[in-house]
């Protein structure tokens, strides 16, 4: 059942038309996932479904009633406010005076503060609001928030979760999403995953996550120069037809360049053609350059690493190191050798010693015990999550190249305003102020200026917040080709799969485990976060006050986690005990099929019975592998669970 339509519509920004005559229809309980470059119109999208902006020609349809609520990139701003005056802010005009009403009541001093206090109980009473204070207090004890903090002691983690419950309080029929795993690590954005799961309303949302995405997404809607396209599949499957669809564009566009060629040797053909011509074919030119034009405008991004000269086979070595911030271990003992071309993703929650970690590797942080001994040839570029290397008023290209016309990449000269073009900035963003660009834009420049630098190791701190999904892509390919050594923190799920090939995993505590692979090899031998991804966990203070500050969460020696340990081990060992019986039965049907294929007059079946027989070998061949894969992952799970501490 239509919820919301958007017919014919179109919306530009002075030349530029994001919206381009887009059709949508929005049915009731859908996820919807906008997919797209930066620029394509995702936010333009939201803002409009959310009646923060207008169109230009078209039709909006709502069906009345409908509740939308918003989730925007910004984080609420971190000032003196208290968790609960935020969120009630949500409620125009009523929530004000729930919000005063709460502060007055854990501040009483004096009788006037009482009778403040009656008269604030009237104008709620008599506005009946009592249900919004229930709501207020109600969503806040589901996101583990505590009511009287202020905001100015949150981290970025936990402002998000204000925002979230700031946006739900409302109980929205349509929740719609801007980014919303930034400054989120993987267990709550596990958590998020759930709770998006769960919405009862119709969610549409704008992500780069593409784990999320395969999971939540019911349909992909797809905004292309202008156009709006809606897939209804998941998103592994649209990445498939999408790039199935592009082949097909492609071989379209070759035959539209060979037609183009032939009209513009015919328009220079001289006096004769212009005698022949007519000025119907002429505007049919016309358009042909228009489309060509249109064309080239989506190219894709470039991307080119100079790695430099080789480093020594040891990058760094760290001998029994050990950190620790205000009394608490952020890293214990650690020892560990980083050779030349390991690749390797640093995995935790906010706060767990990831980026205090990659500071000693940078020298920026001195260790409290142990020894650090840096190997040879190094040459290190820094990728900084917080963008503080940025000076807004630093023309683009300058940064680039410390004003110089030209740049050495692998030893060729490049033009700044080309090698910049590579990372699709225009000619006109090359000579504007770095303030002008978006967030990822700016994230685009810090990576172009890392790729200019000659490196041979590459220290990237979440890279990938504000690209979009291509540029994601590009990026792991590039990393992948990169011929040095790659320190990685990222709580990109499906990047770390793509780029890593060992894991450092900060389990808390100090606590810093290896393991080979990516984040699901790693999940897949049963490593997980249960013990922080519990929603009743408070938050924790400023992270800007320490180098990379611990957040407060449960212990792990709760009740509560040892009960779901228990039980999901007697699940590990039940199924495990059935296995070698569900073997023996698989192995035996092959033995039967094997014997039947041996037989001489096999081949002089029909092919349909021949076909049937085979398949069925095939089937059981795939079964047998899986079951016997699934017992070698229960063991790793159940290894695991008689090492962690009880």
């Amino acid at each position: 059942m239509p919820i919301a339509t958007l017919k014919n519509v179109t919306v530009s920004f002075g030349n530029d038309v994001v919206l381009d005559r887009a059709e949508l229809v929005i049915d009731k309980g859908e996820r919807l996932c906008l997919t797209g470059r930066n620029g394509s119109g995702k936010s333009t999208l939201l803002k409009l479904l959310a009646s923060e902006i207008n169109v230009d020609d078209g039709q909006v349809w709502r069906q009345e009633g409908l509740v939308i609520s918003s989730l925007d990139q910004e984080l609420p701003d971190p000032g003196d406010k208290t968790v609960f005056q935020v969120v009630a802010a949500a409620f125009e005009g009523i929530g004000a005076l729930i919000a005063d009403y709460h502060e007055l009541a854990l501040a009483l001093n004096t009788d006037s503060d009482v009778k403040r206090l009656s008269r604030l109980q009237e104008q709620i009473e008599s506005g009946e609001a009592w249900s919004v204070n229930h709501k207020i207090e109600s969503i806040l004890d589901r996101m583990g928030l505590e009511q009287d903090k202020p905001l100015s002691e949150l981290s970025g983690g936990w402002l998000k979760r204000v925002a979230i419950a700031r946006s739900l309080v409302l109980e929205p029929d349509v929740w719609l999403l801007d980014e919303p795993t930034n400054h989120l690590d993987i267990p709550t954005i596990d958590w998020l995953e759930k709770l998006l799961l769960s919405f009862d309303g119709s969610v549409i949302f704008v992500t780069h996550d593409r784990r999320l995405m395969q999971s939540v997404a019911t349909s992909i809607i797809d905004l292309d120069r202008g156009s709006v396209t809606r897939w209804d599949c998941d998103y592994d499957t649209f990445i498939k037809r999408r790039d199935h669809q592009r082949e097909v564009e492609e071989q379209q566009n070759r035959k539209f360049d060979f037609k183009l060629k032939k009209e513009e040797q015919w328009i220079r053909q001289g006096i004769k053609a212009r005698r022949t011509r007519n000025e119907g074919r002429v505007r049919a030119l016309e358009g042909l350059r228009h489309e060509r034009a249109q064309r080239i405008s989506s190219k894709q991004l470039k991307m080119e690493a100079d790695s430099g000269f080789a480093s020594g086979k040891i990058v760094m070595e760290l001998i029994n190191v050990s950190k620790t911030y205000d009394g608490e271990p952020l890293i214990d003992n650690l020892s560990l050798i980083i050779q030349r071309q390991d690749r390797i993703g640093l995995l935790g929650a906010n706060g767990s010693g990831k980026t205090t970690l990659l500071r000693i590797i940078l020298e920026d942080l001195t260790v409290d015990k142990g020894q650090v001994r840096t190997g040879t040839k190094l040459q290190i570029a820094y990728f900084d999550q917080t963008r503080a290397t940025l000076n807004g008023e630093v023309k683009v290209a300058d940064y680039i190249s410390d004003g110089r016309e030209f740049i050495s990449i692998a030893g060729k000269d490049i033009h700044v305003v080309s090698y910049l073009a590579n990372f699709l900035f225009s000619p006109e963003q090359s000579t504007a102020p770095i303030r002008t660009l978006s967030g990822g834009e700016q994230n685009r420049l810090l990576l172009a200026r890392l790729f200019s630098l000659p490196a041979n190791l590459l220290v990237l701190d979440e890279p990938t917040n504000d690209l979009d999904v291509e540029s994601l892509e590009l990026l792991e390919e590039l990393l992948q080709q990169f011929k040095g050594t790659v320190l990685l923190v990222s709580h990109d799920r499906s990047f770390m799969d793509n780029v890593v090939s060992s894991l450092l995993v900060f389990e808390g505590n100090g606590v810093i485990q290896e393991s080979i692979g990516g984040y699901s090899d790693w999940i897949a031998r049963g490593g997980s976060f249960a013990a922080i991804e519990s929603s009743s966990f408070k938050p924790a203070g400023n992270a800007s006050k320490a180098p990379d500050a611990k957040i407060a969460k449960p212990s792990i020696q709760s009740r509560q986690d040892r009960k779901k340990r228990k039980a999901r081990r007697q699940k590990l060992e039940r199924e495990l005990e059935a296995l070698p019986e569900q073997t023996d039965s698989i192995e035996t049907e092959l033995v039967q099929i094997h014997l039947l294929i041996s037989r001489p007059d096999f081949y002089q079946q029909r092919r349909e019975e021949q076909r049937q027989i085979l398949d069925r070998l095939k089937s059981f061949e795939v079964e047998l592998a899986l079951k016997l894969q699934r017992w070698e992952e229960i063991e790793h799970q159940l290894s695991a669970e008689d090492q962690a501490p009880e």
